[in-house]
């Protein structure tokens, strides 16, 4: 179990040296081809974590908050992984090769309430993908006591996404209004 802590840090730490060793390679090199294949690789850290998680269930041992934590990271790293490539490609370039400034998250009206939506939906893929390997985990073990862990962590995430859900969609029905005066 320690191992697997170890793994899930170095795989978050991996991703974001691809994305930054990506980034400076395409806006302080120039050098887009291996911009590219950095970039490309910042994803591919995600199946080396399955890949332990894999093998440290298949030794027999009773499922744990690290390989629920797993599923977890996987499933933010689908649900969100495109949004934060983008996140930091705005801020690079503006930072470091003259490119606008990063678009502001609206806070008010129709175009809040559909940037919520968005976030919602990504939050619903991370979900859709992390409680799927955590499913595919519990059905693989095929033994209940030794994967309750991962059960609970499914049904907090999915209490999570439904309030997260609540809320986000709240600003649909009842769009969030600019203060007066501004």
């Amino acid at each position: 179990m320690p191992m697997l802590i170890g793994v899930i840090i170095a795989c978050e730490i991996g991703f974001w040296v691809f994305l930054l060793a990506g980034l400076s390679a395409r806006y302080l090199l120039r050098r887009k081809r291996l911009s590219g294949v950095l970039l490309a690789l910042a994803p591919t850290v995600d199946l080396v974590l399955l890949v332990a998680t894999v093998l440290d269930l298949r030794g027999g041992g009773v499922a744990s908050t690290p390989h629920a934590l797993a599923a977890v990271y996987l499933g933010v790293s689908v649900g969100f992984g495109h949004r934060m490539l983008r996140w930091a490609d705005e801020r690079f370039a503006h930072r470091f090769a003259g490119g606008p400034p990063p678009t502001p998250k609206p806070k008010y009206g129709a175009a809040h309430a559909a940037a919520e939506r968005s976030a919602w939906f990504a939050h619903l893929r991370a979900w859709a993908v992390g409680c799927g390997l955590l499913g595919l985990a519990i059905v693989a073990i095929g033994d209940a006591s030794r994967t309750e862990v991962l059960l609970n962590t499914a049904r907090l995430w999915t209490l999570v996404l439904v309030i997260d859900g609540i809320i986000s969609w709240s600003y649909t029905v009842r769009p969030k209004a600019a203060p007066r005066g501004t």
